[in-house]
């Protein structure tokens, strides 16, 4: 709807000749009037036949409007009456024009202009419609539009004044819009149960649909909206339904730096689900965030890598990184970027490194290992520390990799890790320290870091995950004679390993300690500490389901009898 534009000095418009108490009685009369002036035109009779039938229906919806005692009370329904009384205004000059002087203003421009009035009729007729379906005319007194410094309202108010500002959205020009979405913005701003309101009034709809305005700061601020309402769990499912991905992410494509960082915050927050993260990677969405992440303001670079951590754990999505470049782009945001995009690009890297050894070894290609490793030595919260030990992990199980990683300096690193104190980050360096240490080699230098004590004292971690992890760990390095001789200067080893083999621990796979045992069985002061800790009633009840257990009970029973008959 077009509103009544403001007069220049000495000019006056149409409604200000009229009060506005008289607005519904002369557009009701001027309505009247042009209806009964098109029975004479005798040129377009087709286009004036549309127009007459919509000035009727406009006519039956004054006499609606008339049935709400306070309507005048409406600023909304008093501009609105404004716009119409400046239509109808062009329509009786249009059909005098049409009647006295014929074709004389051209046919083009006669048929330009009939198109365009029954465009704005049809356009009021739509207004009314959404005027009385809003509710805001039943409203007794609308509350004014909100501002910066008003205290929150009480609820009812909030919904009322909600009403009116989303019936704004819809029937306001750009200016009432702008006003409008600032006005809800505010409230939702003030309070997350002010945003519930907001939802509940049927908001969602109607933002959703200015996503795709042709006015940036529409667009701007109805992704700010759409932003607000993504932060609130019980919307998500609303703002999906009414299909805001795909508006979204156009938006990333096509917005202003604004609305695109407006855009990837909210994604970021929907596509914590799988769903939703699969359906903004079938929209394009990896090559537009990738883009951002490139030239995107830092806090688009942020939630954009943000996003793209979400959509890299599902799996048909990660060709799609490849496809558009994204790798290199996430390594050099992991040093560039600001610090929270940082940690995202890395634990974009990591998830996309998980299950995949195309991935893995092409992060390496990419020369993602020293940022890996920079940004694991600047880490200073527990989380960062996680993600960066968390992708090098997933890059040590690809074994193209071990060079690299070894001479970039991983190893003291894990030693570092295993020792950290923090669960997660010690359970991690475990797997890793596990992938790495195959090798004779391998095993060799993780020897000499230091890693054996700290694995050791990781056997009796609170968790069983840690305990496995260490044990796992464990199983692979003492392949090597040096670990050995390593271990066995632990005072305690020996006895958490034993104490691992408990059946009552049922989330601990008992081939790793079984594993540690049986490389430390030929030396006879090992095989004397492993009874002594109760060793042979674990393996008892082990030895009918597992092989190796049973091999390692044979060979401490034989040792104990041998020193049974040495005693006598």
């Amino acid at each position: 709807m077009r509103l009544m534009a403001e007069s220049s000095n000495g000019d006056r418009s149409p409604t200000e000749r009229v009060s506005e108490s008289d607005h519904l009685q002369q557009s009701q009369h001027l309505a009247s009037a042009v209806i009964a002036e098109t029975d004479s035109v005798k040129t377009f009779t087709g286009k004036w036949g549309i127009i007459r039938n919509k000035l009727q229906l406009l006519t039956v919806q004054f006499v609606d409007l008339a049935d709400f005692p306070g309507f005048l009370q409406n600023a909304l329904c008093r501009e609105l009456l404004q716009s119409i009384f400046i239509t109808l205004s062009e329509a009786q000059d249009l059909v005098k024009k049409c009647g006295n002087l014929g074709l004389g203003m051209g046919k083009l421009q006669m048929q330009s202009s009939l198109d365009g009035l029954s465009m704005k009729l049809n356009q009021h007729l739509q207004d009314f419609e959404l005027l009385f379906k809003s509710g805001v005319l039943q409203e007794a007194v609308i509350p004014p539009m909100l501002s910066r410094s008003r205290t929150i309202l009480n609820r009812e108010a909030i919904r009322c004044t909600c009403r009116e500002l989303l019936a704004r959205l819809q029937i306001g020009n750009l200016e009432s819009r702008q006003k409008a979405l600032d006005s809800l913005l505010v409230l939702m701003l003030e309070d997350d149960k002010n945003v519930l309101i907001v939802a509940g009034q049927g908001s969602v709809p109607v933002l959703v649909h200015l996503l795709d305005s042709s006015f940036f700061e529409i667009k701007e601020k109805a992704a700010a909206a759409i932003c607000r309402l993504a932060q609130i769990d019980s919307c998500e499912h609303l703002l999906v339904t009414e299909g805001v991905l795909p508006p979204l992410v156009r938006l990333l494509e096509s917005g202003s730096s604004l609305a695109k960082e407006k855009a990837s915050a909210a994604l970021q927050t929907l596509s914590f689900t799988p769903e939703n993260a699969r359906s903004v990677g079938t929209h394009c969405g990896v090559s537009a965030l990738t883009e951002i992440c490139q030239f995107g303001t830092p806090a688009a670079q942020a939630a954009a890598a943000g996003t793209l951590r979400n959509l890299a754990r599902i799996p048909e999505i990660k060709q799609n990184f490849i496809d558009e470049n994204a790798l290199p782009v996430l390594i050099r945001l992991s040093t560039s970027g600001t610090a929270l995009a940082q940690e995202h690009s890395v634990d974009c890297l990591q998830n996309l490194s998980s299950n995949d050894d195309n991935l893995r070894a092409l992060i390496a290609k990419e020369g993602g290992i020293h940022p890996l490793l920079f940004f694991w030595d600047r880490a200073s919260t527990p989380r960062a520390q996680e993600i960066a030990i968390g992708a090098l992990k997933n890059l040590s199980v690809c074994r193209t990799n071990w060079d690299a990683l070894i001479s970039a300096g991983f190893i003291p690193r894990l030693d570092n890790a295993l020792k950290s104190g923090i669960p997660t980050v010690q359970q991690m360096a475990a797997v890793a320290t596990y992938e790495l240490g195959t090798p004779m080699e391998n095993a060799k230098m993780l020897g000499e870091a230091g890693c054996i004590p700290a694995l050791v004292t990781m056997l009796e971690a609170k968790t069983t995950t840690e305990q496995e992890a260490a044990a796992r760990a464990l199983s692979v390095l003492l392949h090597f004679d040096g670990n050995r001789t390593l271990f066995r200067k632990e005072p305690k080893g020996i006895l958490r390993t034993v104490q691992l083999l408990d059946p009552s621990s049922l989330n601990i796979d008992k081939k790793y300690p079984i594993s540690i045992l049986l490389s430390l069985s030929h030396n006879f002061k090992c095989k004397k500490q492993m009874i002594a800790a109760g060793a042979c009633i674990h393996l008892e009840k082990l030895a009918e389901l597992d092989c190796a257990a049973k091999k390692l009970l044979d060979c401490l029973q034989r040792g104990h009898l041998w020193n049974i008959f040495a005693r006598r």
